[in-house]
């Protein structure tokens, strides 16, 4: 047992190391082996309790990546990271105890083979139900090589999952040949490791090279202004009133302005003091940002913006409606992108991707009778958010079409495609990463949206308030930048597509495809069994 313990402990700390945004991924490729060779050692003992040593061997390996990649959460909440953590690793652990007992009930292959689609099944699932969790799926971990996945237009990051899969799976069976076959480690053997690695590194990569288009600027182009205000968020931002933060955004943008800038763009929530729904067309300080426009009749302007909208009427209440019994009303709270352009009333957009315990209740029905109001507060967005089941599309005064894409949705490859879909021709992230602090969560927040420039060939404007603030290519090329915790604003000139990828056309097919087929070999193995058994 000794030996399989350190055999998941190599798994971990190999995921670790080639995780974004310090690690080398091609240590991804290999990186299951040793935790592959564990099962097998342990499916093929005569030990008792086998699968629950598998599962303690896997929870183990997935443990140390959880934590050495996303112990970041801690600083905005205790409780929330070590609840991320060990409970995602336990889910990992699970699909391989999963993959485990198939495993002990069928070929080498078939077992195999249910593992991957398993796997991505698990992923995909990450990224619909209610304790979401998707910054570790696999695909995301070439974000900061972007060179190597320029085929992510067509397949997504579950095309990255794949290939790290393939790339393991050859790597371990070529490994049990080996040692079935009884030859001891040689040079004949070492040239089979080294080519079978190889193609599976570098035929992908080849594969991207040819794909990658270049970087230059095409016909249709459009200017921004990205804002990076670096607001404090659990302190600062409450204390400043919402005409403070509008004349901060005027001056920040008056830096950078010219009669061609077509748009502003502004942080999630730059202004949060909440504004009652009703109440935004009239409210000053939207009304200020207004009048400034005016004296800029060619700019239009997208920001955050924290909005209620209180009501009596418990038959109008949602799932996702709060209720305030001090003062007997309902409440629908919203984590807003307004757009405003001269001359016109105030669009709104409602975010809907959703941050764990911050935004949302898992299971509200069935969890807060059992928990209470258990929500996280990470920079003052604690309270259930209400969403919207559209992905708006902002059209500027020059008919740029925006999308509005805040923080955490720039997680979600296919929800991102949406935006395209509806006609986006560039995308702009606004987010507040300030709760993480100065640690890898605000550059791997950044990194994973590279991999969303790449799967819809779009340029991407990102508005951090405390940063990483950037402009990134079709390519995943971050061109432009504000470090972290600097206040400025950043001026570009950014391209405009209407050509929709394959995969923001079809979405994570490969993951739908992958949660068939892991299905089907599932029903086949029983049924193969349960003939077997007659006979």
């Amino acid at each position: 047992m000794p030996k399989n313990l350190l055999l998941a402990l190599i798994t971990g700390i190999l995921l670790w190391l080639g995780w974004p945004t310090y690690g080398f991924p091609a240590l991804l490729l290999i990186a299951f082996v040793p935790l592959l060779w564990a099962e097998r050692n342990i499916r093929l003992s005569e030990t008792k309790k086998r699968g629950w040593k598998v599962l303690g061997v896997g929870y183990l390996a997935f443990f140390i990546w959880n934590i050495a990649t996303t112990s970041w959460l801690y600083f905005s909440t205790a409780f929330g990271m070590w609840f991320a953590v060990l409970v995602n690793s336990l889910l990992m652990a699970a699909v391989f105890w999963c993959y485990h007992l198939f495993a002990r009930r069928s070929t080498t292959g078939a077992g195999l083979t249910f593992l991957v689609c398993l796997w991505i099944g698990f992923e995909y699932l990450h990224l619909h139900w209610d304790f979401s969790w998707p910054w570790l799926n696999l695909g995301n971990g070439f974000s900061e090589y972007t060179s190597w996945i320029q085929w992510y237009e067509y397949t997504g990051t579950f095309g990255g999952s794949l290939w790290i899969w393939v790339s393991n799976i050859a790597l371990y069976l070529l490994w049990v040949r080996f040692r079935e076959s009884g030859k001891t480690f040689s040079l004949i053997i070492g040239v089979k490791f080294v080519r079978v690695a190889a193609t599976c590194l570098l035929l992908p990569i080849i594969a991207s090279l040819l794909l990658k288009p270049n970087d230059d600027l095409p016909e249709r182009t459009t200017e921004v202004v990205v804002l990076q205000p670096n607001i404090e968020p659990y302190v600062e931002k409450y204390d400043l009133d919402n005409d403070s933060l509008v004349r901060l955004i005027e001056q920040l943008s008056q830096e950078k302005i010219t009669p061609e800038t077509d748009l502003i763009i502004a942080p999630e929530t730059v202004l949060a003091d909440a504004i009652e729904l009703n109440s935004i067309p009239y409210d000053r300080s939207v009304n200020n940002l207004q009048q400034y426009l005016l004296a800029n009749p060619e700019t239009s302007f997208l920001g955050g913006i924290s909005i209620l909208e209180r009501f009596r009427d418990a038959d109008k209440a949602t799932s996702q409606t709060n209720y305030f019994p001090q003062g007997d009303f309902y409440y629908n709270d919203f984590n807003s992108a307004f757009f405003l352009k001269p001359g016109f009333a105030p669009e709104l957009y409602h975010k809907s991707k959703l941050v764990v315990g911050v935004e949302n209740f898992p299971y509200k029905s069935v969890l807060q009778p059992l928990l209470g109001d258990v929500m996280i507060d990470l920079g003052g967005t604690m309270g259930t958010k209400t969403t919207q089941g559209n992905r708006s599309v902002f059209q500027s005064t020059h008919g740029t079409l925006v999308a509005p894409v805040i923080c955490y949705e720039s997680v979600y490859g296919e929800y991102v495609g949406d935006y395209i879909q509806n006609g986006a021709q560039f995308l702009a992230i606004i987010t507040n990463d300030a709760w993480w602090g100065n640690t890898q969560g605000h550059q791997q927040h950044l990194s994973i949206a590279r991999l969303r420039a790449i799967e819809t060939r779009r340029w991407i404007a990102r508005s951090a308030n405390t940063g990483i603030s950037a402009i990134i290519t079709p390519t995943g090329t971050v061109t432009h930048r504000l470090a972290y915790e600097k206040r400025g604003s950043i001026k570009a000139t950014i391209g405009l597509s209407d050509e929709i990828t394959f995969y923001s056309r079809h979405g994570d097919y490969i993951a739908r495809i992958a949660c068939g087929m892991g299905l089907f070999v599932l029903l086949f193995a029983i049924f193969k069994r349960g003939k077997m058994k007659r006979k």
